[in-house]
């Protein structure tokens, strides 16, 4: 059991990075067949290789957010105009409340009380800004998932730095994709692949962080993690 679990804590991170490799080329060559086959893939393969990376008690926490994650970037398919945005908003916002849920207990090891704050707020902000003049009805829910999305960001920076550099990249991610929605100034060549390379990025450098902390559940300054028996990758969405 233990020898078969090895070779699938090798397997899972390696069918992750194939996986992301061949969204990231077909958003590149504009396959877009492939690249909607591969967005589904990539979140189960990301969570099957946090699963065997770790012991029991699994990061359920962390394995529900790929979840939504995961429902974020198939789901939106089936709907169209506002309700396919809204979908995708939606579901990546239950993404982002779990993922806050999960870093939360190591909030004080976070920049949360620190200068460097600052930043985080300075760029919610910049976004916001950005966004506001072309987001009409949907500004609320937008700045809504902005403020978790944020919050999420600054709260990762307690748990492990590649969990604070995933959860900025993701920032950015999602900042990509309010500028592509609402700024129409916002116009760079293949806008899918700056989203997802930045997304891909910034969900591998989490589960990487979390999967590699050394914090313990027990104590109010825990964050549901166990310490790892095989580390991820540091290696790494128009969505649907």
């Amino acid at each position: 059991m233990r020898q078969r679990d090895a070779v699938w804590r090798r397997v899972f991170p390696l069918l992750f990075g194939v996986v992301a490799l061949a969204h990231l080329a077909s958003q590149l060559s504009g396959a877009g067949t492939v690249a909607t086959v591969t967005q589904w893939l990539v979140m189960p393969a990301l969570a099957a290789a946090v699963w065997y990376a770790t012991d029991a008690p699994r990061n359920r926490l962390l394995l529900l957010a790929l979840g939504f994650s995961w429902l974020g970037d198939s789901v939106p398919s089936l709907f169209d105009g506002d309700a396919r945005f809204l979908t995708m908003v939606g579901l990546f916002l239950c993404a982002q409340i779990t993922y806050v849920a999960a870093f939360r207990p190591a909030w004080r090891r976070s920049v949360l009380r620190k200068p460097v704050l600052a930043a985080y707020v300075a760029a919610f902000v910049l976004l916001i800004v950005a966004c506001a003049p072309g987001a009409g009805g949907l500004l609320v829910p937008v700045v809504c998932y902005g403020l978790c999305l944020t919050l999420m960001a600054v709260l990762a920076t307690g748990v492990h730095p590649l969990a604070a550099a995933g959860g900025a990249v993701f920032l950015v991610s999602d900042g990509l994709i309010a500028l592509g929605a609402f700024a129409d100034w916002y116009d760079p060549p293949v806008p899918g692949f700056w989203v997802m390379v930045t997304y891909l990025a910034g969900q591998a450098l989490i589960a990487s962080g979390v999967v590699r902390s050394h914090l313990t559940t027990a104590g109010t300054d825990a964050v549901e993690v166990t310490p790892p028996s095989a580390p991820l990758p540091e290696a790494g969405r128009p969505r649907p």
